[in-house]
């Protein structure tokens, strides 16, 4: 049965960039799942997406039939060029990489309107699966996206309970780069304000994100 999701876990999505949460990290062991076989030899038949960072290119397979208006924003965000030049802000290696909202020295660019969200989308929060960063309030994504570097099923939509068992809107997965997401993971964080840790102490940057066949 999906448990409600902690405070804390929500308070590490804010996409406001507000501060962290000061409750301690889950005492439960991370699923560092290995795909399948299958897994891995399904065809990449989606429109697709590849973040050329500093630490190499992220190949990332969008869903727009399952989340149109999520993928519709971040295609738009791309095509505009607003990811270039911004960092992955948030590196937890037992949870996520996270990104699209910062510059190098940590100033938010500004973003559009939020959007709905689109979690109860038939998609699960797995290793390697991209979804919209949001604050507290269900419709609030903009342009923060995650990674999950492992299987975060306490992310996924479970009801309409509360803000929190209707989780985060997965609308993507990594379909090339794998390896460059985990070596992101390990890279050494700290605190930079405005966030009070997990910020990348050499910024780790989006240089710019190439749309293949993307949705207009």
């Amino acid at each position: 049965m999906f448990q409600r999701m902690p405070a804390f876990a929500a308070a590490l999505l804010l996409a406001s960039g507000g501060l962290f949460s000061s409750a301690p990290r889950a005492q439960e062991a991370p699923v560092d799942r290995v795909p399948t076989a299958e897994e891995l030899a399904a065809p990449v038949s989606g429109p697709r997406a590849v973040l050329h960072t500093s630490m190499g290119e992220i190949t990332i397979e969008l869903y727009p039939q399952q989340a149109p208006q999520t993928v519709r924003n971040f295609t738009e965000y791309a095509r505009s060029g607003f990811y270039n030049g911004t960092v992955f802000h948030r590196v937890i290696p037992d949870m996520l990489i996270q990104g699209g909202a910062y510059t190098p020295d940590m100033q938010p660019k500004p973003t559009r309107a939020p959007i709905p969200l689109e979690s109860n989308n038939g998609l699960s929060n797995l290793r390697g699966m991209v979804a919209a960063a949001r604050a507290a309030q269900p419709d609030s994504a903009t342009s923060q996206f995650f990674i999950n570097v492992v299987d975060n099923p306490r992310f996924d939509y479970s009801s309409e309970q509360s803000d929190y068992t209707r989780g985060y809107a997965v609308f993507g997965r990594v379909v090339d780069g794998m390896e460059v997401v985990d070596a992101i993971r390990e890279v050494p964080t700290g605190a930079r304000a405005p966030l009070q840790r997990d910020v990348p102490a050499t910024p780790v940057t989006i240089e710019r994100v190439e749309l293949l066949d993307a949705p207009e």
